[in-house]
This record gives C-alpha cells, structure tokens and sequence, in this order.
C-alpha cells in the first residue's frame, strides 16, 4: 500500500494569509512583550483565559467555524497561520487549544443542533474549555483496553469508571469522553465504544490532580460515580466511537504544536550565538532550522488534506513522530553548544531551558506514545 504524497506539496501562501501573519504578529508584539523565555517555554501548557478571550474576540479561534456558530468560515490554511505565530511567539494556548483543535470539530459534525448553538459559539469566544477522556489507568498506549463503561438505562447512560492524565479537567467546562457501551471481544477490539459529551459540573464526577515533574498542576484523574446522562450525550452513534477517535486524532497529531514545543529553546540558542558564533553552533542551529521547515511543509500537508475532506491519519501520524523526535533533541542540543557557563550567566537562557528540559519526556508520549504511531505508519505501508 502507498500513501498519499501531497504532504510534499503545500500550497504557496497567498497575499490574505501574509496580511493574517502581520496582524497577528503586531498583536503579539504587544500582548508577549512582559512575558519571560521561561514563560514562552510553557505556551502550550499556559493557561490565561483572559488572552484566549482576546483571541476570541479578534476571531482568532474557531476560525474555521461557520458564521451561524460564531466562527469565521476561514480555510485551514489561514487558520494555520495563526496557530504557529502564537506558539512561535510563546502565547499561553492552552485554555482554548483543545476546544478549538478538535472538540469544536466534533461537535460540529455529531453534536446535536441545541450542542452547536450553545457551544460552539462560546468556544470561537474563547470562553468555553475542554479536556479529553480518553487514556485510563490501564489503558494509556492501547486506547481498545478503556474500561470505563457507559450502561443504556432508560433516557440516557449511567457511567462509571476512571480516566487519567486528563489535561486541565480542574478548570475545563466539558469533556469528550471515549468509553465502552459494549463489552470488548477478541474478534473486535475496537468495537463496542462511543463518545460522550460531559459537563464537568455533572454529579457523581470528581476530578484529583496529578502533579507533573516540575511540581505543577496540568494532569488529573477523573472519576466517574454512577455518573447519569441524557441520551443526547452520546456523540455520533453508539458503538462508532472508535472510527470517531481515530478521525478526532488526526487534528490532535498534525498540528504545529508537534514540533514547536521547543521553539523558545531554539530563539535563545540563536540569541547565544549572536554575540560569540562558532562552527558547531551555527551547523545545529541549521540543522534544527532545516528539520523545523520540513516538518513545518509536512503539517502544512496534512492541513490541505484535512480541508479537502480527507482524513490523512498516516502522515499525520509521521508530523507526530518525527516532531517528537526533534522536539526532544533540541533541550539536549542547546545545553551541549551553549555550555554551563552560558546557562549560569543568562537566567533567561537557564529558565527557558529548565521549562524545556522536564516538559520533553512528556512529548513521545502526549497525542501517542511512538511505538503506536509507529505501528500506525507501518500497517500503512502494508508492512504490518
């Protein structure tokens, strides 16, 4: 089997999005301008509604939204152009990221009319936040494994069961909840589950924080207590929530976010360069720079795909693997060619490369750990 190459041939930039890219970066000069390299280090992990409402109201999230849900009907390309100048530039994302990465997309193809009225809206504002229920105790890498259960009762489902490592679920509004409707069969490991969407608020669920490495609060373990929903929870229909997931992670793996986690890291070895360059340095540096176009031409890829109706699962895979790969390098780069003293003489340099440095484990492994993505490249190529 080959897969589709267009990946390899993105579409120049047209005059719009150049126009786009200058007023985002003139919003950022002013909005970024306080904001340390330690703090940029934590764009996708940084967590300021009031800038994602900014956002909102300048119709920067839930661009490709349609007018009547409060978005802008823009292409995935100038939706693209503004992703990566925030995360170039350092800006906290996170409130806002998943909502508009992928739950806003999901409700707008399954949720129910009243669903895409109330919410959508609220999340092209910026106002509206959302975790994802998708990884459990026992079942991180292999998604088939999830035990959490979803029971038909009359009127709805009554839920119970424990997810884990579940971004922001402290101050998120809904969760998109993957689970069983159907118990698990040897001939069928992915049949059998479904999408729901939960209110956080919702009785009988409690969420407990996991604090990460660096001592903060960004993970939690989410419980559900004989937790009840209406029938109209259910997103899509019952039992096709695998196909549903598979579809939802292609915009989970292909975005810019896969390979600029630590771009901040490369603005501050090139700013160390500056004054003293030498051989090795300006050789890495190029060749970081050399990695971040490619990958930066092969999500542009994926993007066209995904706007032309195709669901590019496998290459989004590939942007999520190598861009893990290169993401990881970079901390250990920076720190190897700048050297301690650089780091003991520059606090910006140390902060900035301290965030990187415990944030990078977290990055083969978030979106799909890369034995998975492996595994899907290889049944791809027929090789499996």
């Amino acid at each position: 089997m080959t897969i589709q190459t267009q990946t390899q041939s993105r579409p120049s930039e047209p005059r719009a999005d150049e126009t786009l890219r200058a007023e985002v970066r003139a919003f950022l000069r002013d909005e970024m301008s306080d904001r340390s390299p330690a703090e940029r280090a934590e764009s996708w992990n940084g967590f300021d509604p009031d800038f994602s409402r900014k956002l909102g109201a300048r119709g920067w999230i839930g661009m490709a939204l349609p007018a009547k849900y409060g978005g802008g009907e823009y292409s995935m390309a100038e939706r693209y152009v503004v992703l990566e100048e925030l995360l170039a530039a350092g800006a906290p994302v996170m409130a806002h990221w998943i909502a508009d990465r992928q739950s806003g997309a999901l409700l707008l193809r399954y949720g129910t009319e009243d669903q895409r009225r109330n919410i959508l809206p609220r999340i092209a504002a910026g106002e509206c936040y959302f975790c994802i229920g998708m990884s459990e105790p026992d079942a991180g890498s292999d998604l088939a494994a999830v035990r959490c259960r979803a029971r038909k009762v009359e009127g709805g489902y009554v839920i119970n069961g424990t997810k884990l490592w579940t971004s922001n679920a402290h101050r998120s509004h809904y969760m998109i909840l993957f689970c069983r409707t159907d118990s698990a069969n040897a001939d069928n490991r992915h049949g059998g589950m479904s999408q729901f969407l939960i209110e956080m608020s919702t009785s009988g669920l409690s969420v407990r924080p996991v604090m990460s490495l660096a001592g903060e609060h960004h993970f939690n373990e989410v419980t559900f207590t004989d937790v009840f929903v209406s029938d109209d929870a259910l997103l899509g229909k019952e039992g096709d929530g695998w196909a549903q997931v598979t579809s939802e992670l292609t915009l989970e793996r292909s975005g810019p976010e896969r390979f600029l986690s630590s771009f901040q890291a490369v603005v501050e070895l090139a700013r160390g360069l500056r004054g003293a360059p030498d051989s090795a340095g300006t050789a890495a540096l190029g060749r970081i720079a050399a990695h971040l176009v490619t990958l930066r031409t092969m999500s542009m890829g994926v993007s066209h795909l995904i706007d032309h109706g195709a669901d590019p699962a496998i290459q989004a895979a590939l942007v999520k693997d190598l861009g893990a790969v290169l993401e990881q390098e970079i901390p250990d780069v920076v720190r190897l060619i700048l050297g301690v003293e650089a780091r003991q003489g520059d606090p910006a340099l140390a902060g900035c490369l301290a965030t990187t440095i415990l944030a990078a484990p977290s990055f083969s492994l978030r979106g799909g750990t890369r034995e998975i993505l492996r595994g899907i490249i290889a049944r791809g190529l027929g090789l499996r």
